[in-house]
């Protein structure tokens, strides 16, 4: 279905979960001659210099033109993830570049959110709670249809292991630097804070 980046060790990711009236390809680079259209972000050029992960999108509506996504890479890395994601808003397209994670607007492209974490180390879908979980070293973020949705308190000093999702929580693993362990912990997936 798509090819690997350059550079990149596996393939892109491509998943969606969530229903969308758009469409959108990963190219293996950009093209030589540019479409009318061409995004990029963020709009720091010197960011993508040092690669980019480049999506031709076409929105839904039948009249929409195409237009070429480019996202700034942000680590080489195989542990960050790479590829596009449907969201819980139907318009809205998340493309992840080593780990940079970007929330674009289909329809009106120069509108998008960067997602705080550098980097996101894992993307999850929450189709049930109409949530896009976005895993950093220390906390997550959840994305729904309206934007941010919630962000958890800290919950780990270096790395989170999510472990599951079931009866509206999400469970996982934080490492704790003072007793250098990993400690339980359970979301409630309305709220994003813990259940103790």
């Amino acid at each position: 279905m798509t090819a690997p980046l350059q550079g990149a060790t596996p393939a892109p990711i491509v998943d969606y979960s969530f229903p969308h009236p758009w469409r959108a390809e990963i190219l293996r680079a950009r093209p030589l001659i540019l479409p009318p259209r061409h995004f990029v972000y963020p709009k720091e050029a010197e960011e993508v210099e040092r690669g980019a992960l480049e999506v031709m999108i076409l929105p839904g509506p039948p009249d929409a033109q195409p237009f070429l996504a480019t996202c700034a890479l942000g680590f080489k890395d195989p542990v960050v993830p790479t590829g596009i994601w449907s969201t819980p808003n139907p318009e809205e397209i998340c493309a992840v570049a080593g780990g940079y994670a970007y929330i674009i607007d289909t329809t009106r492209p120069e509108r998008f959110t960067m997602v705080p974490y550098r980097p996101v180390l894992e993307v999850r879908p929450v189709v049930d709670f109409r949530l896009l979980l976005f895993v950093g070293h220390y906390a997550i973020l959840a994305w729904g249809p309206e934007g941010e949705a919630w962000q958890s308190e800290k919950l780990s000093d270096e790395g989170i292991s999510v472990t599951g999702t079931g009866a509206g929580t999400l469970s996982g693993l934080g490492w704790d630097l003072m007793t250098d362990t990993e400690t339980p912990f359970t979301l409630d997936l309305q709220t994003g804070l813990q259940v103790r």
